[in-house]
């Protein structure tokens, strides 16, 4: 059992740690969408890469070496039979995307390294999505935008999802919102395939059962020009949740629960695999919570095995053919972390890092001055049902700001369409506008980034905001001196109706 005996640390009493178990959790039925994946008869070889004989991509099924998710999925992208952890490989790339913040240094780095006229190695697998930097005067902010747009004209990029006008993002059809949320509804993310972002959050994608990650520029140019990355395969460790998610526990809990027991530095490049019975009662957008913030224990990347929840999500959003992988009943997990989520209570992670864990109600006396519900993290429409949920249930008006910012164009959609369960048939932006929040925004990255001081509810003064973001360093959301306490969307609610931070279970229970 985890040895703390700290109150903020209670929760971990259901939590144990085993070294170097190599037994899996029951693996689920193989799933194929279309035929078979499909062998390119002619690959683009990376400048750097040593010449070797073409071999067939490494099969899911008999394999000579016993593989976890991750190396599976490498040991098919670099057309390898096996691959060990360590190891140096050079990869195809299924998608490349990158966005307004890094876009242009991308771009600037493959036309420095491959030439001015150069061409992408495949238009329709580079996405480009502008959302960081957007509903904004700042002029360095949208001359970004303007680069990009540039660059998709001139390489007749497929999947450029642009915003010209500004006043209105309704009448911008393409314009989608962020980045990682975008990709999944827009049928990006596939299990077993490679991701690559230039955004330390692409790691987002691992919930389709897909290897995913951030990248730098650089790198980012390179597989821009060749379609190939040279990557270290990385270690795996496994985290088990098994139980019966309480009716106030959300995703947000679960990560921001396993960040605090094993520090910012605990995954540092590991892949970072979830398995159990709690886990495959989640639908996609908590799982993309979960594997959102694997960065920020210093995660290679995160991922959960594809099932029929992935399968039914992916209907309708892609005619790619694709094939998942599950980690082999031997694979070897350098640690294996396991939790009773039953037992579990709603935690916050308090100023100023993610692994700084306390549980909700220990922070009952923090006074706060807002509350900001957003982000790829936290701004899906599963979000905004959590939180409509917390203000439906206490009938009262929020005590202090409270800024709602949905991820994208479409779930901007759902907040002012869905109706909200329980609720006779009200939706989200009518139960937030009975709290008295303020009205939902454009979508956009908004101040989860911090962004020009004109950024929708940036932080520009040294305040205290809980938000459902995913990092709380200084100055992260704005001012340097701000303080910024990470929750789930249930938490921020209840935070909201009490001016406090507060344990949602008062307004649940």
């Amino acid at each position: 059992m985890a040895a703390s005996i700290s109150a903020a640390a209670k929760a971990s009493a259901a939590f144990a740690h085993k070294k170097e178990l190599s037994v899996a959790p029951p693996t689920p039925t193989q799933h194929r969408a279309g035929a078979s994946r499909r062998t390119k008869p002619c690959r683009v070889r990376a400048v750097a890469s040593p010449a070797r004989a073409p071999r067939a991509p490494a099969s899911t099924g008999s394999v000579k070496s016993a593989m976890t998710m991750t190396e599976k999925i490498l040991a098919r992208a670099s057309e390898r039979a096996s691959l060990e952890p360590g190891e140096n490989v050079w990869v195809d790339v299924d998608v490349l995307m990158t966005h307004d913040v890094c876009g242009p240094g991308t771009i600037g780095i493959f036309k420095k390294e491959f030439g001015e006229d150069a061409k992408v190695w495949d238009r329709e697998k580079v996405v480009i999505i502008p959302d960081h930097y957007i509903f904004t005067a700042d002029e360095r902010a949208n001359r970004n935008v303007d680069i990009l747009r540039d660059f998709c004209t001139e390489q007749k990029i497929k999947y450029f999802y642009d915003i010209k006008d500004l006043s209105d993002f309704k009448v911008n059809p393409d314009y989608k919102g962020v980045c990682h949320v975008a990709l999944a509804q827009e049928g990006h993310c596939r299990p077993g395939e490679v991701l690559l972002g230039t955004d330390s959050h692409t790691c987002n994608a691992g919930a389709f059962g897909q290897f995913a990650t951030g990248i730098g520029n650089t790198d980012a140019g390179f597989v821009m020009g060749t379609g190939k990355a040279l990557l270290k395969v990385p270690q795996t460790i496994r985290f088990i949740l098994d139980g019966e998610m309480p009716p106030y526990l959300l995703a947000k809990d679960l990560i921001l629960q396993i960040i605090g027991e094993i520090s910012v530095s605990g995954a540092t490049y590991k892949s970072m695999e979830f398995g159990g019975s709690t886990i495959e009662s989640l639908n996609m957008e908590e799982r993309m919570t979960l594997c959102n913030m694997v960065i920020e224990a210093g995660g290679k990347n995160g991922v959960v095995p594809a099932d029929e929840t992935t399968f039914k999500y992916l209907e309708g959003k892609t005619s790619v053919e694709y094939e998942p992988v599950y980690s082999d009943a031997q694979a070897r997990f350098i640690s294996d972390y396991r939790f009773d989520v039953s037992k579990l209570e709603p935690v916050v992670a308090k100023p100023h890092s993610p692994d700084n864990r306390a549980l909700a109600r220990e922070c009952k006396d923090v006074k706060i001055d807002r509350v900001y519900i957003g982000s790829c993290t936290g701004g899906k429409t599963e979000d905004f049902l959590a939180a409509a949920k917390v203000f439906l249930a206490s009938g009262k008006k929020v005590k202090v700001p409270t800024f709602l910012v949905p991820a994208t164009q479409k779930v901007w959609m759902d907040v002012y369409s869905l109706p909200v369960p329980g609720s006779g048939g009200k939706t989200c932006s009518q139960i937030f506008e009975e709290a008295g929040c303020d009205t939902p925004a454009s979508p956009s990255c908004g101040a989860c980034l911090g962004g020009p001081r004109d950024t929708y509810a940036r932080m520009n003064e040294p305040i205290v905001c809980v938000s459902t973001t995913n990092r709380n360093f200084p100055g992260r959301m704005g001012h340097k001196e701000g303080q910024i306490y990470l929750a789930s969307p249930y938490t921020a609610a209840a935070s909201a109706l009490t001016g406090y931070v507060t344990d949602p279970r008062d307004f649940l229970m």
